[in-house]
């Protein structure tokens, strides 16, 4: 049957069908927008479907006559406008890279617990140099052969060694006797001990046997049993 045939009670009983199905389908709200029979309308008349668009965003440009007027306070928010009256850092992009270059290579990375780039104070020299002597300090204790060639960590990190509640009488270490550095440690150490000196003048003795000054202190020895 063509469009031709139908007459207009037709169309309309087709179209209030239609209605009746999508209103069982997709519910009431799907369909809100929908025609609805008005009373002032004629029964014969053909009813057609209103879309409702919503909210239309209002453009920025207004045309009065040839001419076109952009509204400049909706172009931006009053966060970026703030943004935009203040002044603004341009920085080089290559600088920008070589620092955060710079800035990946201040640690050692997170495999290395993030070990910070060892910063070569002389507080710090002094503690390595007593490090790579070690072997002399206590001369019970062995030590694997340092290399003397080695040079100072690019990554370190200096700590204090804190002792558990356990070792408050094996290990603990007297507030009187930290230091600040390593070789502070070992000079209030020697203090006590005098293993040193007493090594230095051991030494001593062995250079200067056979020597002038070798005969000297044989002498007054010799003198001071007689005399006594």
């Amino acid at each position: 049957m063509d469009d031709e045939d139908l007459t207009d009670d037709q169309i309309d009983a087709l179209l209030r069908q239609a209605e009746s199905r999508l209103r069982g389908l997709n519910g009431t709200s799907a369909v809100a927008s929908a025609s609805i029979p008005h009373p002032g309308l004629e029964s014969g008349s053909r009813r057609t479907m209103r879309l409702d668009p919503g909210d239309v965003v209002k453009p920025y440009v207004s045309v009065s006559g040839d001419v076109a007027h952009a509204d400049t306070r909706r172009l931006l928010d009053d966060c970026e406008r703030q943004l935009s009256g203040k002044s603004r850092r341009v920085e080089d992009p290559v600088v920008v890279k070589t620092r955060s270059i710079e800035s990946r290579k201040a640690t050692a990375g997170s495999d290395w617990f993030n070990l910070p780039r060892t910063i070569l104070t002389p507080e710090l020299k002094r503690d390595l140099q007593l490090l790579k002597m070690r072997s002399v300090l206590d001369p019970k204790r062995h030590y694997k052969k340092d290399d003397s060639n080695s040079k100072v960590p690019v990554f370190s990190h200096v700590g204090t060694i804190v002792e558990g509640p356990t070792e408050f009488y094996s290990a603990r270490l007297q507030n009187r006797d930290r230091k600040r550095t390593l070789v502070e440690e070992v000079m209030v150490s020697e203090t006590s001990t005098g293993r040193f000196r007493s090594r230095y003048n051991d030494v001593q003795s062995i250079k200067t046997s056979g020597k002038k000054s070798h005969y000297k202190a044989l002498k007054e020895k010799r003198s001071w049993k007689i005399h006594n």
